[in-house]
């Protein structure tokens, strides 16, 4: 496919920007983020080069789960405003270039929601088969998403006398996707979404959604993907579906559909994300190259989405036991900073011990990447996580706009916060958007920088991934290419300067490198060598241009 045909395909080149209303920014000082507090900073969003912002729930929850316990899918939460304000946010980031995409979260509701109220209430209910029910728990049961919190996926329901199936918290009832029912108002609910502007769906746990109940048979379960894949084209062409599939590679490849997708157009690649965790815990990029080499091939219209940090914990359950001990004793020393076994509750730059060198090399390496670069609100301005907060919520705090009260979040008096901001050394005191919008060096202005390059360089969303070889250790060089041309990567995870020598082959006599990031030019020899120097935790994007290449640095 070429690059030229990307009406529909925004999101192979899109900025994506992730955040929870309710920390982002508090208009009516009650302490709680808003919609009209985030219509506020959708100019910040635009100036930092975001294209599309991507909005954790916000719909009617008791909140036990930050929100993805659900009790009305077409509800704005009284707390953050009401459609008008949504569409009032939808508008003005259009107006910017924006999209705006939300979480489909269906695998599951609340058991506040009116349909499982009901269904509790008798066998009969017009909603009982909403829901998975048995009257025993399977001899095989899968084991609970959340160890520790979690001692099994089945819940008894003492008035009905049956147990109802909880692939997560027991007050999360699951969805029975058997159900013609269910998946009409899965239907339904993506249609009222798109009436009012949003441009696709960030799908939640999506191989727990497409599972089917336990013992029954429904075939091909994909073809529920399909049917929502198509549903959302009929309804509007160029709206997006980014997964959240964390499975092996050859498993995952299944989620994007067959040869031409018909699925997920996005999935996170939580793989190579945890690579680059074990690369970094060694100083040595093998792991995250391991990981980016055995990549499935997938279609044309599909991609990967980078990410170097999620609203969860950070998960490290595809390394092995001792991979995974590794990076806990590099990364998580104190068991407070582990959760489930298998994930890390911290932002990245504590565990980097604040270094800028290794927290700029990060992120460069997350926007050069094949794919679309997906960021965490706050990772643009390096902003760490409250201790004194357990598990999850200790990287769902308030985003820190300046130094002054509650970070510029909100005038409301602390205690009513709807967290408590870090008080460390990256308290808003010291990390704050207002400290580094105009200070020159600062991670704010680099983070802008690599949105600027990465939307001027459409081969790195649209290219194909080559390692380079070498003799330098600890490098890691790549190249992205497409018909557009090629952009190369090199990215030093040691602390010592390094000189590589690169080949790339046959080029056109003339052919040169422009730095994307500085003003060098260089020339390379015959047969398309060169020599590239990096600092300690240096990187170096360099554009491929041959004779008459009129694009520019």
């Amino acid at each position: 496919m070429k690059i030229t045909d990307t009406s529909d395909l925004w999101w192979k080149s899109a900025v994506i920007y992730c955040l929870d209303v309710e920390t982002y920014m508090d208009d009516n000082d009650d302490g709680i983020g808003d919609f009209a507090g985030l219509a506020r900073r959708i100019d910040y969003l635009a100036d930092l080069g975001v294209t599309c912002l991507w909005l954790m729930p916000f719909y009617p929850s008791p909140d036990r789960d930050d929100g993805y316990d659900i009790t009305d899918f077409y509800g704005i939460d009284p707390r953050l405003g009401n459609h008008g304000d949504f569409v009032e946010v939808l508008r003005t980031a259009n107006d910017r270039g924006m999209r705006v995409i939300i979480d489909l979260v269906v695998n599951h509701t609340s058991d506040k929601h009116p349909w499982f109220v009901s269904a509790r209430r008798s066998r009969t209910s017009e909603y009982r088969d909403f829901y998975v029910w048995r009257d025993d728990v399977p001899a095989r049961e899968q084991a609970p998403v959340f160890p520790g919190e979690e001692t099994s996926v089945w819940e008894y329901d003492e008035r009905t006398e049956q147990y109802f199936q909880h692939c997560f918290y027991a007050h999360q009832p699951d969805l029975n996707v058997e159900n013609p029912r269910v998946r009409d108002e899965i239907a339904k609910t993506i249609g009222f979404w798109l009436a009012l502007g949003v441009s696709g769906f960030r799908i939640d746990a999506v191989p727990f959604l497409i599972e089917p109940p336990d013992g029954v048979d429904l075939g091909d379960p994909h073809e529920l993907l399909r049917d929502i894949k198509r549903f959302l084209q009929r309804r509007r062409g160029d709206a997006a579906l980014l997964g959240e599939v964390n499975l092996p590679f050859a498993e995952q490849r299944d989620y994007f559909g067959s040869e031409g997708g018909g699925e997920l157009d996005l999935q996170f690649d939580f793989v190579s994300m945890q690579a680059l965790y074990l690369s970094l815990a060694r100083n040595d990029p093998a792991p995250l190259i391991t990981a980016l080499q055995a990549r499935p091939e997938i279609p044309d219209e599909a991609g990967w989405a980078n990410f170097v940090r999620n609203h969860d914990e950070l998960t490290l359950d595809k390394l092995t036991d001792a991979e995974r001990e590794e990076v806990f004793e590099t990364f998580a020393p104190d068991e407070s900073q582990r959760v489930y076994g298998r994930g890390i509750t911290r932002r990245l730059p504590p565990m980097l011990d604040g270094d800028p060198r290794r927290i700029r090399m990060v992120y460069s390496l997350m926007f050069s990447l094949p794919g679309t670069p997906v960021l965490f609100y706050g990772e643009e301005i390096g902003m760490g996580e409250n201790p004194d907060i357990s598990g999850r919520g200790s990287v769902r705090t308030p985003m820190q706009w300046s130094n002054a009260k509650n970070g510029g979040f909100s005038h409301a008096a602390p205690g009513r916060l709807v967290a408590p901001i870090p008080g460390d050394g990256y308290s808003p005191e010291h990390v704050n958007v207002q400290k580094q919008r105009n200070e020159d060096g600062s991670l704010l202005q680099f983070i802008r920088h690599l949105a600027t390059r990465y939307r001027a360089s459409a081969e790195i969303g649209w290219g194909e991934l080559s390692i380079l070889d070498h003799d330098a250790e600890g490098v890691l060089a790549h190249t992205v290419s497409s018909e557009i041309g090629t952009m190369l990567a090199a990215h030093n995870f040691t602390p010592v300067p390094v000189t590589l020598r690169l080949d790339l082959g046959t080029v056109d006599d003339g052919t040169v490198l422009l730095d994307l990031h500085g003003p060098d030019r260089i020339s390379l020899e015959p047969g398309g060598r060169c020599d590239l120097e990096l600092a300690p935790y240096g990187f170096r994007w360099l554009r491929v241009c041959p004779p008459g290449d009129t694009r520019i640095a």
